[in-house]
């Protein structure tokens, strides 16, 4: 099935599989998954992540961590020490090969977490090949001169020789471990033609995803599925918090509609380890909003992402250097996104990139507090009204997109809305109908 909409001449060429078409990508950190901090530990878990109608499992850095200069008493899965290698803290190579067996015996895939921009002081390509790294004005190997990334050093990728190790230490794990794909850090800190040379090799062994964390439309061209919607997560926090105005997050859509290719898969989520570790769990980052916020990331356009232990509340900021394990628990949470999920999945106008709908505004008379949107396709209509603020909202809604007889989809309730009706809605209060025509 093709689904990129574009001519024979155009650079946006990339497919998305059929089997993304509805898909969710749940995040896992092996460290603090389980209380072994172990692939064992994760696999004894898989039936849980099935059952949140999960597809992709984005498993954090596998691979061993750097001792020199390192962080905490663990030290950062992001400062790899051997590109070949796995983490003995997690197990071995065939406990990972398990864990991936027992993945793809659920029906989901999985992608690893790859960190292409540099590596752990210690790491042999440190003394084999260090003409490959980068060098400060005084020809030094150079951590990020902007960040505090004093671990790791950067990459040179003006170095044919890099590019061809990169490449076949990706493919290594294709071949080797039947992975099905990249989360690439940082991706955007790599240039985008050795992204392009990696995918066609890659795709020669096995069809791969792609995951960016960046936010360049360009690398959806020949390379990346998906990418980041960071623009997408602060202006929702930031009108959770009441920084920005509601038109703010009008204005990312319609960035989104007309800047990006419909192929485009876009990420989107209140959660992921770094805004776990370093800015704070979802509740303190989005307090009221929470359950808004997480509503529209799976019933607007983009494939939503869940951090694990969101669907058991995120009780904590997970420390990033040591051992500190999830606190799993039944929570709401879990159950509004089990139910999310089930809508999404059921409905193809709220499916994924080119097999979704497009997002159209129906406006109200509330602009300034209520966010409302409409996804058809076929006979199926979603009505989506969110109330964006902090306090109640009376709303009418001039268009015929709003009128119809519709099933609450989260309450299975029928709601019946005429042309001339106005709704209170209260402060982060949401509703996401579905009406059949």
């Amino acid at each position: 099935m093709s689904t990129h909409p574009y001519p024979p001449n155009s650079p946006y060429l990339l497919e998305q599989p059929e089997w993304s078409k509805h898909a969710i990508i749940y995040q896992v950190n092996t460290r603090q998954f389980s209380q072994e901090g172990t692939f064992a530990g994760v696999q004894a878990k898989l039936q849980h992540i099935r059952a949140l109608e999960a597809d992709i499992i984005w498993l954090m850095p596998v691979h061993p961590i750097g001792e020199m200069n390192k962080k905490g008493e663990l030290g950062s899965p992001y400062a790899v020490k051997d590109f070949y290698g796995v983490n003995p803290e997690f197990g071995n190579q065939d406990d990972l090969k398990d864990l991936i067996a027992a993945i793809h015996a659920l029906d989901m895939k999985v992608i690893l977490d790859w960190v292409p921009n540099h590596s752990a002081w210690d790491n042999h390509l440190v003394s084999s090949h260090p003409e490959w790294y980068a060098k400060d004005f005084k020809g030094d190997f150079r951590p990020s001169p902007w960040w505090d990334w004093d671990d790791i050093i950067e990459f040179d990728y003006d170095q044919a020789g890099l590019r061809t190790y990169m490449i076949e230490a990706l493919s290594y794990w294709v071949k080797e471990f039947d992975i099905d794909g990249y989360r690439c850090d940082v991706a955007g800190y790599v240039p985008k033609d050795f992204w392009e040379q990696a995918r066609e090799v890659l795709d020669a062994i096995k069809p791969v995803f792609m995951l960016a964390e960046w936010e360049d439309r360009d690398m959806h061209e020949r390379a990346f599925n998906m990418t980041y919607g960071w623009s997408w997560y602060e202006t929702v926090q930031g009108i959770a918090q009441t920084r920005l105005p509601l038109e703010k997050l009008r204005k990312y859509y319609s960035w989104n509609e007309r800047s990006w290719p419909k192929s485009a898969y876009r990420m989107t989520f209140v959660s992921n380890h770094d805004k776990n570790a370093w800015a704070g769990t979802p509740q303190e980052q989005f307090g009221e909003a929470l359950e808004a916020a997480v509503v529209l990331s799976v019933i607007g356009e983009g494939m939503p992402l869940i951090h694990n232990g969101q669907e058991a509340g995120e009780t904590k900021r997970l420390a990033f250097f040591e051992r500190d394990p999830i606190q799993w628990q039944d929570h709401a949470m879990g159950d509004l996104y089990k139910r999310l999920i089930a809508v999404k999945k059921s409905i193809p106008a709220l499916w994924n990139g080119p097999f979704g709908a497009t997002m159209i505004q129906v406006p109200n008379s509330s602009m300034s507090q209520v966010f409302s949107f409409v996804r058809m396709k076929g006979n199926e209509k979603v009505l989506v009204i969110l109330n964006l603020s902090k306090t109640t909202a009376e709303a009418e809604f001039d268009s015929e997109l709003f009128a119809g007889n519709y099933i609450n989809a989260l309450s299975e309730k029928a709601v019946k809305l005429s042309d001339e009706q106005a709704l209170t809605l209260q402060p982060w209060e949401y509703k996401v109908l579905v009406e059949k025509r």
